[in-house]
This record gives structure tokens, C-alpha cells and sequence, in this order.
């Protein structure tokens, strides 16, 4: 994992930034390939998920489901820290494959996904897919999800292939893919974040959300 300062400071002053080839795409085919392996997802329809963001069903593991991935996630934090400018902290990550033709919705991120990272695993077809962000930074206290952007809303379009990653603060750009998916299938991780020391630090290692699903299925 390379990175330079343009990219930083890119970051902090838009709000996001394509971090070209941060991973060898064959590191990232393993690791998808062993995942497979150890969970049997497409065996096991507990994987599967119906999420109001998506128009398909998409196979979907949450780190705390598979211990490899939370230490994938703690090893990427460093750099995440890096171009953040700040001390992170973890709150969560998953693992999602999304369907041929499949958009996600534009929408921003709940408090645990102060900074964020959406990493390309593998494209079965090798062809870029899009994540498109809101240039506007704003405090969007998680609104209903739209089609597309707004008009007027500017945003960036930013095609990724497998080992490349886009970090963004997903509570003030609002993002999806809003191009249909063009390969068979396209597998993602998305690694998030909270500033230590910020505003939302109470939500590192997601425990608003885990004491909250506690509360409700005790």
C-alpha cells in the first residue's frame, strides 16, 4: 500500500479520493476466494441480503461474522489514518457482492462512517465500475435515498478495477453507483471509520448499534 501526500491532501480539502492500486488485485482474489471457502456463501442463504439501497439481492458478510476481516480491517487503518490526518478509530466492515445491472441508491452514511473506504475486490469481468460522490460537503443527517443526484448536484465519477479504493467522508458526500453494474458480478469491501477524537467517537467498534440490536433481540 503506497501513498502520497497529493492524495492526503486531496482528502481533506474535497472530501474524497481515488487511491489508485492500493492493493495487488491478486491479494484481494484470495482473500475473496478463502472467504468463500470458510462461510460457504453461496451455499448458505443467510448471506444473502435484500438491502432498500440495492434493486438486486446482493450476498453480504459483516466483520464481525468472519474474524479475518476485522484484522484486514485493522491492518488498513494506518493508511486510513494517513490520509485522514487524524487518529481513526474502527466502527465496522463488510463484505458485499453486488449482481449484473445492479445500482446502488445515492445516499449518505450513518455516524459510524465518519471516513470510509470502498475497496474493488474483483470485477468478473474486468470492467470498471463507478462510485459517484457528491462534491458538496454537508451536514446530511441521513436522508431518504434517491435514484440519482439531485439537479444541480455536482459529483464525481470515479471508475475503480480490482485493488483500487475510493476513501470518503460518507456522512457528508452522498454516494452510489448509479450506473448499472456492467460485469456478471463485482465483489466490494467497505471499511469505515470515526475520527478518535471527533464528534462521533462513541461509535467506535459500532457499539451504538450493537448495544441498540442487544436491546431489541436481548
Amino acid at each position: 500500500m503506497q501513498l502520497n501526500e497529493s492524495e492526503a491532501r486531496a482528502y481533506r480539502s474535497e472530501g474524497y479520493v481515488l487511491l489508485k492500486e492500493l492493493f495487488p488485485p491478486v491479494v484481494l482474489a484470495i482473500f475473496h476466494g478463502k472467504l468463500q471457502k470458510d462461510l460457504n456463501l453461496k451455499g448458505d442463504p443467510a448471506f444473502l441480503s435484500r438491502t432498500p439501497l440495492l434493486t438486486k439481492p446482493a450476498l453480504e458478510v459483516y466483520s464481525r461474522r468472519y474474524v479475518p476481516m476485522a484484522t484486514f480491517h485493522w491492518g488498513v487503518t494506518p493508511v486510513a489514518a494517513a490520509v485522514a490526518g487524524c487518529e481513526l478509530m474502527p466502527t465496522y466492515a463488510y463484505f458485499r457482492v453486488y449482481q449484473k445491472d445492479d445500482v446502488c441508491l445515492v445516499h449518505p452514511d450513518r455516524a459510524a462512517c465518519e471516513h470510509s473506504m470502498s475497496l474493488t475486490i474483483e470485477l468478473a469481468d474486468d470492467k470498471p465500475w463507478p462510485l459517484c460522490i457528491a462534491k458538496d460537503h454537508a451536514d446530511l443527517h441521513e436522508p431518504a435515498a434517491d435514484q440519482g443526484f439531485r439537479p444541480g448536484e455536482a459529483y464525481a465519477e470515479l471508475p475503480m478495477r480490482a485493488g483500487d479504493a475510493v476513501m470518503y467522508r460518507g456522512v457528508n458526500h452522498r454516494h452510489g453507483r448509479i450506473e448499472p453494474n456492467p460485469n456478471r458480478w463485482s465483489a466490494h469491501l467497505f471499511l469505515h471509520w470515526v475520527d478518535a477524537n471527533g464528534p462521533f467517537a462513541e461509535q467506535a467498534f459500532d457499539r451504538v448499534a450493537v448495544e441498540q440490536a442487544m436491546r431489541e433481540h436481548p
